[in-house]
């Protein structure tokens, strides 16, 4: 990875004009009209535009336990080809990340991975099973200063141990990220969107209602500790109405939204393809409809990739069987231009907010997020808006191949990306 000092040239800056910037001792030096800079490696960016460094709120990273879908590393190559200088790991890894032990190995991880800032989210209950809280203290007070708390992959279904969550980790300003899926509605073994389709295809069926419930009780158990709870993967419009609801009414509720469903429906799953396969799943156009509104609006704070790698002997099963998940990190990008940009229900101002700025707020990613202005830390992406490419699942960084948008057009390229003004990404290929 390259130390050098950047001189970026003719950058359109959040799609608000060209400019220049200086990256110099991983912060920016300078912005505006610069002349040449000594030593400085020029990046021609006209027809780029700058963006602050991506943050996912929402990561599998598989390791430890599963090095065989993802490591630390090769999930840092993926997200630095996407964009991202931060990700948030999720703790349904093998052990589970519930403790300060654990949440500081995968710290150390990342940092020697040195694509990315890894920062580890832990687990809300012991080894996942909802019985009994975390070490919630323990992992905040650590070095990996752990504000982001998640038994995703499995929802936090008990009442009692979501609110005693919520008020442990009021003390030092966490957040609840909530799976939201209520297992005596949604549990066992189904596996798509319940409606006709799923009837038809015979496919044990995943309500949304679902999800609703468990919104609109957390989002109650928020008001009621004053404490702070984030939705997962928001899925359909109900979810997004209670949300809204919530907000309406000062209470402290988040959401993020995933690349897969703002643009993909539950009509894909008529071929029985497992690379579709993902909790929640994939919904009707009615309710991506509601969640691309809904991320125009601000009710939805956020897109996270969700990004969930997995083998080919976990992935290549029939549909009910195989595992859950799709890839997000090097393509989220490029479906919000694709979806949002182009479709003018956001500008890149938008897309920076959504994909940045917010995300970095909610996990407390102090260096993230921050304008491109002097003196900031050099923390951003370059993009080109006008380029399309057709997406091989076999060219990307991930060890896994479960890529829904695999054979798809996709608007925007991601050109470069820097990390504290160190180049991670420098015309589409990752510098390890």
């Amino acid at each position: 990875m390259s130390d050098r000092t950047y001189l970026i040239k003719g950058a359109d800056l959040l799609g608000t004009g060209r400019t220049d910037l200086l990256l110099e001792d991983g912060r920016i030096a300078a912005v505006g009209k610069l002349g040449d800079a000594a030593q400085a490696a020029m990046i021609e960016a006209d027809g780029l535009v700058a963006l602050p460094g991506l943050v996912d709120l929402h990561t599998h990273l598989r390791e430890p336990g599963r090095e065989d879908a993802e490591t630390i590393s090769s999930g840092s190559a993926a997200a630095a080809a996407g964009g991202f200088t931060a990700v948030l790991a999720m703790a349904n890894t093998q052990p589970v990340t519930d403790t300060a032990e654990a949440a500081e190995r995968i710290l150390d991880l990342g940092r020697a991975a040195a694509l990315v800032d890894v920062q580890p989210i832990g687990a809300v209950t012991k080894s996942l099973a909802g019985e009994e809280l975390a070490e919630l203290g323990l992992m905040a007070r650590s070095r990996a200063n752990v504000r982001v708390f998640s038994d995703d992959g499995r929802c936090v279904h008990d009442a009692r141990i979501m609110r005693r969550a919520l008020e442990y980790v009021k003390a030092f300003g966490g957040v609840i990220s909530q799976h939201a899926q209520e297992p005596q509605l949604a549990g066992g073994s189904a596996c798509c969107h319940e409606g006709e389709l799923s009837g038809r295809l015979g496919l044990p069926g995943w309500p949304g209602v679902a999800e609703e419930v468990i919104v609109a009780r957390d989002v109650m158990l928020a008001r009621h500790t004053g404490s702070r709870v984030h939705v997962a993967h928001v899925s359909t419009a109900g979810s997004v109405e209670v949300v809204r609801w919530a907000k309406s009414q000062g209470i402290a509720v988040t959401a993020e939204v995933t690349p897969h469903h703002l643009l993909l429906t539950t009509d894909l799953l008529s071929g029985y393809d497992p690379v579709f396969k993902v909790n929640p799943p994939l919904r009707p156009q009615e309710d991506v409809d509601a969640l691309r509104a809904a991320l125009a609006d601000g009710t939805i704070d956020a897109v996270a990739t969700d990004h969930a790698p997995h083998a080919r002997h976990d992935k290549e099963h029939a549909f009910a069987e195989a595992a859950f998940g799709m890839l997000g990190l090097e393509q989220c990008l490029q479906v919000v231009t694709t979806t949002m940009v182009q479709t003018g229900r956001m500008t890149w101002a938008d897309v920076a907010a959504a994909l940045s700025t917010r995300p970095a707020r909610i996990a407390g990613l102090a260096g993230h997020g921050r304008p491109l202005a002097v003196d900031e830390p050099a923390n951003l992406v370059l993009i080109d808006p006008s380029a399309t490419g057709t997406i091989d699942a076999d060219a990307s960084q991930s060890l896994s191949r479960n890529n829904p948008w695999h054979g798809r057009t996709l608007q925007g390229r991601v050109h470069s990306t820097f990390l504290r003004g160190r180049a991670t990404l420098l015309d589409g290929e990752v510098q390890k």
